[in-house]
């Protein structure tokens, strides 16, 4: 799949994505913010016996939809497939998607959210209060900042609002799964349009890749 062929961020937002046919034997069942990267890695490892459903991204501004959501993706597809597994980490649901998928017999990614698991969990973890005052953007949202962030917060009509939100943040740290100057950029940009001091490192795709290793490679 060429860059021109990738699904637009647009309708990974709002639509999702799909480029699954029953024909494969695994099922990623995913986040659409997520989408890019998962079809690179299908990509450069020739991981064809699996297929590729996204929800939109979008539902991250409503975390208390997605365990529900996820559910009813899973109910409608799993008859297709030998196994599905859940590429969405707890984004904010409480545990209740861990709960959700445990009670369906399906596994998830593990960590707390993508920047977790895009950085390294344990790495994260080891990172301890030293984080606590940061901001992330992955490169979806350095690309999708005012749809995810700046629109939600109503920071495009109320721009004196800025500091009651990010007063308390120190930093915008840009994780950067590409090394990708345009991207870098916008990401500076969304960290002056906050106040914050800017920081980028370069994670690569971290545990989603690892994951993602281990799920391609194991019998059905």
């Amino acid at each position: 799949m060429t860059q021109d062929q990738l699904p637009d961020d647009a309708s990974l937002t709002t639509q999702g994505y799909s480029d699954h046919h029953g024909a494969g034997r695994i099922l990623l069942l995913a986040c659409g913010a997520l989408a890019r990267e998962i079809l690179d890695l299908k990509r450069r490892n020739g991981w064809d016996h699996m297929e590729l459903t996204c929800l939109p991204a979008i539902l991250h501004v409503h975390p208390e939809r997605i365990t529900q959501a996820v559910e009813e993706a899973v109910a409608k597809h799993r008859d297709q497939y030998d196994k599905v597994y859940v590429v969405y980490a707890d984004c904010g649901t409480g545990g209740l998607l861990q709960k959700a998928c445990e009670e369906i017999g399906v596994e998830m990614i593990k960590g707390p959210h993508c920047y977790s698991f895009f950085e390294g969990n344990q790495v994260f973890e080891n990172r301890g209060e030293d984080e606590t005052t940061a901001f992330y953007l992955t490169d979806f949202l350095a690309r999708q900042f005012d749809a995810f962030v700046w629109k939600p917060l109503g920071l495009d009509r109320h721009p004196e609002l800025r500091e009651m939100y990010f007063g308390n943040y120190t930093k915008l740290v840009y994780q950067a799964q590409t090394d990708d100057a345009v991207l870098t950029e916008r990401a500076k940009e969304c960290a002056d349009r906050m106040g914050l001091a800017f920081e980028r490192r370069f994670t690569g795709y971290g545990d989603l890749q690892s994951t993602l290793s281990d799920w391609a490679s194991r019998p059905l």
